[in-house]
């Protein structure tokens, strides 16, 4: 009996989270990083991907489009909306395929365990102030494998 709970146990760690990041991952000591046992985020000096934004400032009601791509495919994600001066969370993300929303925190995170190469979302700004936001979050490559507290990209403006 003792063996098969450990196995048990096992299979539950080695799996992680599959279905996306669990909501308390917004408010945890370690915010926007995932629970995966020893396993510490990667230097991002190292980040084999790129996460851009369209814009970093935004009207009443406009979506922004946030992108997560690279050369390594990618098993899962949570992207966050802040407001750049409070640092609160703003906003909502327009769920799409294989994604689930967290909208406590103005989040989305991955649906399935499935390889990924890129992702798109659509953020949509708050109906009634403008202002400054940034995405910020995580990108999993494998279990032991990920990049905390990544900061989206803008595009340079001319």
């Amino acid at each position: 009996m003792f063996c098969v709970l450990l196995i048990l146990q096992g299979i539950v760690f080695v799996t992680g989270f599959p279905d996306g990041a669990p909501s308390d991952t917004c408010v945890k000591a370690r915010a926007n990083q995932p629970n995966h046992g020893a396993s510490r985020s990667q230097d991002l000096h190292t980040l084999p991907y790129e996460v851009r934004a369209t814009t970093d400032t935004y009207n009443p009601g406009q979506q922004v489009q946030v992108t997560v791509e690279g050369s390594d495919l990618f098993r899962g994600f949570f992207l966050q909306a802040r407001d750049a001066d409070t640092n609160e969370w703003i906003g909502t993300f327009k769920e799409s395929p294989n994604t689930k929303l967290i909208p406590e925190c103005s989040a989305i995170t991955h649906a399935d365990p499935k390889d990924k190469q890129a992702a798109v979302f659509l953020w949509n700004a708050p109906q009634h102030k403008k202002g400054r936001v940034y995405f910020t979050g995580t990108v999993v490559k494998d279990y032991g494998t990920y990049w905390a507290d990544i900061i989206a990209k803008i595009p340079a403006t001319e």
